[in-house]
């Protein structure tokens, strides 16, 4: 069976009825004319360059494009090649990074550079299979570098297109089930344009996020309206079909600011392994009761029985005086709540502040620092632990420093 066959093969499975292909060019032409004139202006379509279109969209990964921009740049002048990247200090990469999140991304990028640099002499592969190999790229980031860098007639299919795809075409695939994508990658190697195949990606990629929208969609003000069959029949806002995600997990903590004498802050780096891996944090102790004494639908209440309060300070006092071998007080009432989501949980904290009156840092463990606030733009902080900085800074006005 040819490529040719597996594909209309697919698209009969799915229902999905494949336009003549004089339709199919004057969609090309439709979509082609309007992203000429209406194309976002972003540093990496600056070029065709392979490095800097790869490192964009390993960004573009869960953060808005308005976010992404001014990190990318900063990001292209610390690593502005891939040797740069794969030599780089982890501290400095993670650093570069910080505030991004989903830090695995950035571990990635730098493995797949040494892959780069080891097997293909530094230069990005140019057949998607081979690109495909590289550390933490999957079929849609391959397929965004094939048809932006090289001119590859290669889908780049991720949720946005997906979306578009499924309301021109009415296409009744969950696109939350990963084995529905091949419906979606088998339309676009239909519709592509041979001669402007990353223009096309993008043209689609520009319509997802200015008007083929996730809500508030106006499939009128569309370009390639007349080429949508959801807008003809009036079915748009049955597509796309989506089932809702599971809730991610939740998990509560207190997280403590414990400031010393010298008005130090203790950091603890998390293990090589694992959630945050080499990160600092401010000291984290999982507390599951706090869910029900502290908090009502992720809020702190606003009044909790003296009884509890006291008792969660004796215990954290313990547990603090343990584990650093410190003396402190430590203050009754949260600060805040600082929240965070990962991809599977989601992190409550209670930010408690401490004044250290005794430490000991002979018996410091060999994972924690006392640290200026002055000194924290050398290390690398999660998005939670900015947080609870944040809190403790709107708290008592402290601006003398910034991650």
């Amino acid at each position: 069976m040819t490529n040719k066959d597996k594909k209309m093969e697919v698209l009969e499975l799915f229902g999905v009825e494949m336009w003549p292909q004089e339709k199919i060019e004057a969609f090309r032409a439709a979509l082609l004319s309007w992203y000429d004139i209406e194309k976002r202006d972003l540093p990496w379509r600056e070029n065709h360059d392979p490095y800097r279109i790869w490192v964009s969209e390993i960004m573009l990964q869960q953060t808005r494009v308005e976010t992404v921009i001014p990190y990318f740049l900063r990001f292209m002048e610390l690593f502005p090649t891939i040797a740069d990247l794969a030599a780089a200090d982890e501290d400095m990469l993670l650093k570069a990074w910080e505030g991004l999140g989903y830090y695995s991304r950035v571990r990635n990028l730098q493995k797949a550079a040494i892959q780069i640099m080891e097997d293909y002499g530094g230069e990005m592969p140019k057949d998607p299979a081979e690109i495909r190999t590289l550390k933490g790229i999957g079929p849609y980031t391959a397929g965004a570098i094939a048809s932006m860098a090289f001119q590859l007639p290669e889908p780049a299919v991720d949720g946005n297109i997906m979306r578009i795809l499924s309301r021109l075409f009415e296409i009744d695939a969950d696109i939350a089930k990963p084995g529905n994508r091949k419906v979606f990658e088998a339309v676009l190697r239909e519709i592509i344009d041979p001669y402007r195949p990353g223009d096309f990606n993008q043209a689609l990629m520009d319509l997802g996020s200015s008007i083929c929208t996730p809500k508030n969609y106006h499939p009128e003000n569309s370009p390639v309206k007349a080429f949508n069959q959801s807008y003809i029949n009036e079915t748009w806002e049955k597509y796309p079909v989506k089932s809702k995600k599971k809730k991610a997990q939740p998990v509560f903590y207190a997280g403590v600011l414990l400031r010393n004498e010298k008005g130090e802050f203790l950091l603890e780096k998390r293990p090589e392994k694992g959630l945050l891996a080499n990160m600092w944090t401010f000291p984290l102790i999982e507390r599951p009761d706090f869910e029900q004494q502290l908090f009502s639908n992720g809020k702190l209440k606003g009044t909790v029985p003296a009884a509890i309060t006291d008792n969660i300070v004796s215990e954290l006092d313990k547990k603090l005086t343990a584990n650093y071998h410190i003396s402190l007080v430590l203050m009754k009432r949260p600060l805040a709540e600082a929240t965070h989501i990962f991809t599977h949980l989601k992190w409550t904290i209670a930010v408690y502040f401490g004044r250290v009156e005794k430490e000991n840092s002979s018996e410091l463990p060999a994972s924690c620092k006392w640290v200026a606030p002055e000194d924290f733009q050398h290390y690398v902080f999660p998005g939670p632990q900015i947080k609870m900085w944040e809190a403790y800074q709107k708290k008592f006005k402290h601006k003398s420093s910034s991650f």
